[in-house]
């Protein structure tokens, strides 16, 4: 099932609180200790000068560390589909003088990506929220390098012990029966997180779309 909402409100709603907590829940105190922030970007195949794209950035927890790690001449491109998430992290980034993050405001079926351009995409806990997951997934594809990654982070729906609401998490299987049929082959993963699958796809060029 996926559930239409505001992409970076999702951790506010998994863990039963409202859309109004969204930034709060993003920035609570408790997050390294629950997720492991700083051990995910350790693993992130981040490097100076690339463009990563941070998919439901919210108010940017993960795009102004991440801008900081690939230097001024990587790029951040920072897309959701709440404008005052953007509002937000334009002003975080304000405060933090950082100037090479740029906000996008995508739309539920297109996060209005430039073709080519993303060496790595990150998406935490915000695939689930998808209202149109096949249109973004498309998008998503035609939007890396060749050689670009995406970085899949979900909350894990084996594990009994994570306390986030069931329809927030997702399993493996129902991962790989999602991200290969729509073009993409995983290529590794990273199983350290204390909450959350980590899982690294890249385009499948041997794909083909149905009815082709």
């Amino acid at each position: 099932m996926f559930l239409c909402g505001c992409w970076c409100a999702a951790g506010a709603a998994a863990r039963g609180q409202g859309d109004d907590a969204g930034a709060d829940w993003l920035m609570r105190d408790t997050r390294e200790r629950e997720e492991d922030c700083s051990l995910l970007l350790t693993n992130l195949p981040l490097r100076p000068g690339i463009t990563v794209c941070d998919m439901g950035c919210g108010n940017g927890f993960y795009s102004l560390p991440i801008a900081r790690l690939i230097g001024e001449h990587g790029r951040v491109l920072a897309v959701d589909i709440q404008a005052e998430m953007l509002v937000l992290l334009r002003k975080r980034m304000e405060e933090s003088v950082i100037e090479n993050i740029t906000p996008i405001l995508g739309s539920p079926h297109d996060p209005r990506l430039p073709r080519a351009s993303v060496d790595l995409m990150l998406m935490v806990d915000v695939y689930h929220e998808f209202s149109h997951p096949e249109e973004m997934l498309a998008a998503i594809r035609s939007s890396l390098k060749p050689d670009g990654r995406v970085a899949l982070v979900e909350f894990r729906a084996e594990d009994p012990r994570v306390p986030i609401l069931p329809l927030h998490k997702m399993s493996k299987e129902q991962i790989m029966k999602e991200f290969p049929a729509n073009g993409f082959r995983l290529v590794d993963e990273f199983d350290r997180l204390p909450w959350q699958h980590v899982m690294y796809f890249a385009k499948d060029d041997e794909w083909q779309p149905q009815g082709r």
